[in-house]
């Protein structure tokens, strides 16, 4: 069983957890992954350079993603992220603690009495 955590703990790696989740389709560059998380939530999560590309480099320095040089689309060089064996098993775990969080907060949200 997952070990408890912070909300705060949780959060910080609420990203990494996104970034790897898009990587499932397969190898993606940082505007590509940074477009699929705004698309999948409707523009909802909107993910800044400033915080995907360190985010990237924390999952490629703990062996979650690896990358290589290749050429975008429009036929420039761009870094592609892959996830590794690592990283699927990272994001299944995670994954698990996550969902158990989100919705023990989605049913204190629901209870009674409504919020005003």
């Amino acid at each position: 069983m997952p070990t408890r955590r912070e909300p705060g703990d949780l959060l910080q790696g609420t990203l990494g957890i996104l970034i790897l989740k898009s990587l499932l389709l397969g190898p993606a560059h940082g505007y590509a992954i940074s477009r699929w998380i705004e698309e999948t939530t409707s523009d909802v999560l909107r993910i800044e350079e400033g915080s995907l590309y360190p985010a990237l480099r924390r999952l490629q320095d703990r062996g979650l993603v690896q990358s290589e040089w290749g050429l975008s689309e429009n036929n420039r060089r761009a870094r592609f992220y892959t996830i590794t064996t690592a990283g699927r098993k990272h994001l299944r775990n995670e994954a698990e603690v996550w969902l158990r969080y989100s919705q023990a907060v989605t049913r204190v949200l629901r209870v009674e009495p409504a919020i005003a």
